[in-house]
């Protein structure tokens, strides 16, 4: 019988090598179980033999994503003092407030614990003042759910920068044909 499942994404394949990496690729810690897991929390970065050393042809990709021989994967997570890994969200899907990084995931997971929601989906939206702030785009379980109750809710759950300053309610979000929300289209649908 295996051990059950914790939610990470397990350990590193034999000769891989994992560091978690903050934006000016300074290795962070491994996360122990206490405080702020946010100061453990970065880009995954890899390397090993069986992981691409770049594009083929290509070194003007291949310098965005290998820097010191370690491929930057994109993928925004913690690694614990065990070694299991964790994902919590893409790079590319993060936004900045006012120098803060607000990753999507988490908006949405606590909005989503609000009856009233049946799907959500965070994005980044241009700002004058804090350079972006978090928009969200709510599919309603409850037809009578307000932005003000959302608001609210949020309110309770979320420190002031991670708060959504608008809401947009849909009928649906677009998807993947496996379901998986397509935050990039619409963050451009909105943008136009």
């Amino acid at each position: 019988m295996g051990t059950p499942w914790n939610g990470t994404v397990g350990l590193p394949v034999s000769s891989t090598e994992v560091s978690i990496r903050d934006d000016g690729f300074n290795a962070l810690p491994l996360w122990n179980g206490e405080g702020d897991i946010a100061r453990c929390t970065g880009e995954i970065c890899v390397r090993g033999p069986q992981v691409m050393r770049g594009y083929w042809n290509n070194a003007e990709e291949s310098a965005k994503v290998i820097q010191d021989g370690w491929f930057k994967t994109g993928d925004i997570g913690n690694m614990d003092v065990k070694g299991y890994i964790t994902i919590t969200d893409r790079k590319k899907d993060m936004i900045l407030v006012s120098g803060f990084n607000v990753y999507p995931n988490e908006i949405e997971s606590v909005v989503m614990m609000h009856p009233g929601v049946a799907e959500c989906a965070a994005i980044g939206m241009p700002d004058a003042r804090s350079g972006e702030s978090v928009k969200l785009v709510v599919v309603k379980k409850d037809p009578s759910l307000s932005k003000e109750d959302v608001i609210d809710f949020c309110k309770t759950q979320l420190t002031g920068y991670k708060r959504p300053q608008d809401i947009d309610f849909r009928d649906n979000l677009p998807k993947t044909p496996v379901g998986k929300i397509l935050r990039r289209e619409l963050r451009d649908e909105l943008n136009k």
